[in-house]
């Protein structure tokens, strides 16, 4: 779900205290096991204590640098039991790139016969929130202060199957395609990283499902790289985990095709965000959430308006789960 955001403020039913009280009706109406709400900006103040009076507890990451908002993963108290997480911000990407300036830095001193020992200043730990630095310095680039949460959840129903559910928000501007892709990677890396801790953990391959706002539409470089588990990176200082991709497959892709848009504004309509699975012999999907039309009353003159609080539609899937074959 987006968070409250001055642009829409044009109505007094788009004010947070109206939107809140709608968004809080499509979640109860939902009524999913698990929620994946990306652009949360009021956890703390209205999300966590509303969301236990329906009976979900929540985990929660927030964005790095000065941006309010985050991501949040509410389930079902009398349904699942979270026994492993990891909280994960793609400013990570920016360290390995400084150590491998830093490790040129310093050699090309040691060469010079002048003994210069002129500092480098890092553009990317700049707090200017105009000016970042040189948008060309890929440490300035992947600083795009985007996050995301991987966690893995016991079933309450089968008390021997654990299931790892990650929500994530990609960054958005389209011209920075490489940024994007990037931040894909590394999702898919420590994906895989986590799927491994929690095998031998818990003794088991679990289920693993993904959701987020990915910003980007189908069939572009992002979506190919998480349905490839293509980790080649493009950019040289990045080294990518050695681990095996996650193959992961879209749930409205493999039960009918893609939406023809999940996002509705004046200026883009497309769709932006998805629900992956990895497919597997124990989990599958059997029905999806359908979303309206582009004639439809619903969505006439953009998102959002009286009957979607959001600028993105939700999404949703109901998965089964072979119980001959938990953990």
């Amino acid at each position: 779900m987006a968070s409250d955001s001055a642009l829409y403020r044009t109505t007094s039913w788009l004010r947070w205290k109206a939107r809140s009280q709608a968004i809080l009706t499509i979640l109860k109406n939902l009524g999913a096991d698990f929620l994946c709400l990306q652009e949360v900006d009021e956890y703390d103040g209205f999300y966590k204590g509303k969301m236990e009076i329906l009976g979900y507890s929540g985990l929660y990451i927030q964005r790095s640098g000065q941006k309010r908002d985050g991501c949040g993963i509410f389930y079902k108290q009398d349904r699942a039991e979270l026994v492993l997480e990891e909280k994960m911000d793609y400013n990570d990407l920016v360290s390995p790139i400084e150590d491998y300036k830093d490790g040129s830095a310093n050699k090309d001193s040691l060469e010079q016969s002048n003994g210069d020992r002129n500092i480098h200043k890092n553009p990317a730990s700049t707090n200017a929130p105009e000016n970042r630095g040189d948008p060309n310095d890929p440490r300035v680039r992947l600083k795009r202060d985007c996050v995301g949460i991987l966690a893995a959840f016991r079933l309450k129903d089968l008390s021997r199957h654990v299931i790892v559910v990650a929500n994530t928000h990609i960054y958005w501007d389209p011209k920075w395609a490489d940024v994007k892709l990037a931040q894909a990677k590394y999702l898919l890396s420590r994906l895989a990283q986590f799927r491994d801790l929690v095998s031998d953990k818990f003794d088991c391959i679990p289920a693993v499902i993904v959701a987020g706002d990915f910003n980007s539409t189908p069939g572009d470089e992002v979506y190919q790289c998480l349905v490839s588990g293509d980790l080649t990176s493009t950019i040289p200082e990045i080294e990518c985990s050695d681990d095996l991709p996650i193959p992961l497959r879209s749930v409205y892709a493999s039960t009918g095709g893609e939406p023809s848009f999940t996002n509705c504004t004046p200026d883009f309509t497309g769709t932006l965000d998805y629900i992956f699975f990895c497919p597997s012999s124990d989990i599958k999907p059997i029905s999806f959430l359908e979303l309206p039309g582009s004639n439809s009353e619903e969505v006439v003159g953009g998102l959002p308006n009286y009957y979607h609080p959001s600028d993105h539609l939700p999404i949703g899937a109901e998965f089964e789960l072979d119980c001959d074959k938990v953990c």
